[in-house]
């Protein structure tokens, strides 16, 4: 069972019956949901993530003390507590994860402060540039079963994508990143003998197109053991998931150096179109150095559009 599932049976069994039965003055103030860290907030967790921290659980947010104050949330942490030890043949964690609790009680802003540094979700330009993208990932990710304040659910919708100046202040960087690494240095490593740089010059390429397709697709990309997983089920570009794993698996002897360097080309194209088809760039070219800078020319915002064009990197 999925552990977004097992979660959402287990509030629906146990935790709504007690808060309806316990708290129902509260009702109006509270959210419940699962979203935040663990592969089950992504949909990601199978038989081998339940052997840390897989529980059923979910989470419960509450406003700020002067709305809700301490000794509710108390109440409700000791009510959470008492709740069935095992669900389903999973028994509940009874310790805290390292880096503190992920389920049970949750004050919002607490929760939305530990993740992106703001209680609110309201971001300046400067923040949205060096969050890392598994950070809004994972206030953005899982699932929520009722939120009655909605403060919670109007934070998640504020943070669902990157503002656009943004979005293309990251592909411009990641664009050159990919130019240099990809259509330039590694044709040059393999050409000095050097294959292990020319590796790593295939890794900076992966990375930054990868990248790429995530913010063409307008979805964060997630904690990078997890972003394979999640760029395969991307409606765009989902299909070059196969060209990075040949990529990153393959050495760079004879003539699979000569594959690599054109499929390296066939994902640049592929991602130019991609550029061409969201009107992203106006360069007619198969040079994405050239796209990064008419993607990065595009950015409405006079001082975000000035800055070094890899500042979002």
């Amino acid at each position: 069972m999925k552990g977004i599932e097992l979660s959402r049976e287990f509030f629906e069994e146990y935790g709504k019956p007690m808060l309806e039965n316990e708290f129902s003055e509260m009702l109006p103030l509270l959210c419940v949901g699962l979203f935040g860290s663990g592969s089950e907030c992504f949909g990601f967790d199978d038989e081998i993530s339940t052997d840390h921290d897989f529980e059923p659980s979910f989470c419960i947010f509450l406003p700020d003390e002067e709305t809700l104050d301490r000794r509710t949330a108390f109440l409700l942490e000791r009510a959470y507590a008492k709740l069935p030890k095992e669900f389903k043949g999973y028994k509940r964690n009874m310790l805290a994860p390292v880096g503190g609790a992920r389920r049970g009680v949750l004050r919002t802003g607490e929760f939305f402060k530990e993740k992106i540094g703001s209680e609110t979700g309201k971001l300046t330009l400067t923040e949205w540039l060096s969050l890392p993208e598994q950070a809004l990932a994972e206030a953005t990710n899982g699932e929520v079963f009722f939120d009655n304040f909605g403060e919670v659910s109007k934070i998640r919708e504020n943070l669902a994508v990157f503002p656009e100046d943004v979005r293309r202040k990251k592909l411009a960087g990641n664009l050159l990143i990919m130019a240099q690494a990809g259509q330039y240095n590694y044709k040059r490593c393999i050409d000095h003998g050097e294959t292990a740089a020319a590796q790593l010059a295939v890794c900076e390429f992966v990375k930054s197109a990868m990248s790429v397709i995530f913010l063409l697709n307008n979805k964060y990309q997630p904690y990078y053991k997890w972003a394979f997983r999640a760029l395969r089920s991307l409606p765009k570009l989902s299909l070059e998931a196969e060209i990075f794993e040949y990529l990153l698996t393959t050495n760079n002897d004879g003539e699979t150096a000569e594959e690599k360097y054109y499929a390296i080309e066939g994902v640049a194209a592929d991602i130019i179109d991609e550029l061409a088809e969201q009107e992203l760039t106006k360069a007619i070219c198969g040079d994405l150095e050239k796209h990064a800078y008419s993607v990065n020319d595009s950015i409405g915002d006079s001082e975000l559009r000035n800055l070094h064009i890899l500042a979002a990197i």
